[in-house]
């Protein structure tokens, strides 16, 4: 594997490619912008809660995301879907090599709307070469502030579109700029903004080559059934290498009776990398295998009348005529793994308890003994009320027959809807001519009033001198 040197940085300029890989690339800027830019504003009509479909409440501790309401209880949830995220990276990584740094990265997706504002606006790569090498003079001026200040606006409205998510996304909107808004948006706003203009307008292809652990270790998770952008060797070299579209050179029979190969050194492979590598050179760290490569080179080759695949998604079992594997132990595993972790997820997710609960009982004293004689013991219930509407619930104690339970105030219990509800009861028991044990399981019996029937049951025990 060949490493960028570690020179001086070389700028790039990209140069603009059509093809098959181009348009999927576009098709994916287009979805996840309008994902990213359009949630935070997307209705959502709820009985109790925002009328937004994506938000983060941080100060309610709740998430709202579309039908679901997540709750401290269930942040277990995330760990989940972080898992299944790690495990697809793996998996797809394993099967086809660094595609999503080619096409769903954060530093992919804005660079290229990046690089796409420099094209509208300096032109094409020559234009955009010939502008930074002149001196600085109006047209200068006037087309580099211009593209910074597009630069700004993407990366101002990317940092405040963050903010959005945690907050109802007009009032947040209007608050921020009358000035009422809290200080931790403005500092957000002010660190995105810098970060995303650095990152993605002026470091670019820095990030991928330097910055990025990803770059580091994917190689471990190759194999030699991975699929990777690569450089057919083989035809583009021929006998005596690659040769330039020259008298004599001009037809592949021509070409290869001389030894030369396919490759005509037009170096179009080079201009449109992103990150300005030459696959040519095979298999490098800065290579986010994105595929534009590939459309340049089968533009050639359609201009030529020649085949294409000179540049292609290949393997090293391919090029050396195997067949490649992709249901092998290791792509197993991880296709297991996913399924089994999105199945328990999801099982987890519908069977979510409308009433979730926790008891602790006071270890200070572990047990009260009173005038009469009777044993005391306190406990802390904690309840949260998981649904929409607002829930009645009676609270009993089963397996001590002899207790007497002691609510305090509350003969029923009112939880509103998304609500916690903290509930301090006492149990007394009179050991009269007996000796209690030391030790006793109980539970406590939540129970809907409306429906009759039991919410929750929680277990206790009860402690004796």
């Amino acid at each position: 594997m060949n490493n960028q040197s570690a020179e001086a940085r070389v700028p790039l300029y990209p140069r603009s490619v059509k093809g098959s890989f181009r348009r999927f690339k576009n098709s994916i800027l287009v979805i996840a912008y309008l994902v990213y830019y359009g949630l935070p504003w997307l209705p959502w009509s709820r009985s109790v809660g925002p009328d937004r479909a994506v938000l983060f409440d941080i100060i309610g501790r709740k998430f709202y995301f579309f039908g679901l309401v997540v709750q401290p209880q269930q942040m277990f949830w995330l760990a989940g879907l972080l898992m299944i995220a790690a495990l697809l990276l793996f998996f797809v990584t394993g099967v086809a090599g660094r595609v999503f740094c080619g096409y769903f990265c954060f530093q992919t997706l804005w660079s290229d709307l990046f690089f796409k504002i420099e094209h509208w606006i300096q032109g094409e790569r020559p234009a955009r070469i010939r502008l930074a090498r002149q001196s600085w003079n109006g047209e200068k001026f006037r087309k580099i502030g211009f593209t910074w200040l597009l630069w700004f606006a993407v990366a101002f409205w990317t940092a405040i579109t963050f903010t959005l998510y945690w907050g109802e996304a007009g009032d947040l909107l209007r608050r921020f700029f009358t000035g009422e808004a809290p200080s931790a948006m403005y500092i957000t706003v002010a660190v995105l903004t810098f970060t995303t203009f650095t990152m993605a307008g002026l470091a670019r292809e820095q990030v991928c080559t330097h910055m990025c652990p990803y770059s580091r270790f994917q190689a471990a998770m190759f194999d030699k059934d991975t699929k990777l952008v690569a450089y057919d060797a083989n035809r583009g070299e021929g006998i005596k290498g690659r040769a330039k579209m020259r008298k004599g050179q001009k037809t592949l029979d021509e070409r290869h009776g001389q030894g030369s190969g396919d490759c005509i050194d037009c170096g179009y492979c080079v201009q449109v990398c992103p990150t300005g590598i030459d696959i040519r050179d095979g298999l490098q760290i800065s290579c986010i295998h994105c595929g534009l490569c590939i459309d340049a080179c089968n533009n050639i080759m359609d201009s030529l009348d020649w085949p294409h695949g000179l540049i292609r998604y290949s393997s090293e079992t391919e090029a050396e005529g195997g067949k490649v594997r992709i249901f092998k132990l290791k792509s197993i595993g991880y296709a297991l793994a996913i399924v089994i972790v999105t199945a328990v997820l999801g099982w987890s997710i519908s069977h979510k308890a409308d009433l979730e609960t926790a008891i602790t009982q006071t270890r200070q004293p572990l047990f009260v003994t009173l005038s009469d004689g009777s044993i005391l013991n306190s406990y802390e219930i904690k309840l949260a009320n998981q649904t929409t509407t607002e829930k009645q619930y009676s609270i009993a104690i089963r397996g001590l027959d002899d207790a007497e339970l002691d609510t305090g105030n509350f003969s029923q219990l009112t939880l509103q809807p998304l609500k916690n509800l903290r509930l301090m009861v006492k149990v007394k028991r009179s050991p009269g001519d007996r000796r209690l044990n030391k030790v006793d399981d109980f539970e406590f019996v939540i129970k809907d009033d409306v429906s009759n029937q039991e919410a929750a049951v929680i277990p206790a025990r009860f402690y004796a001198p």
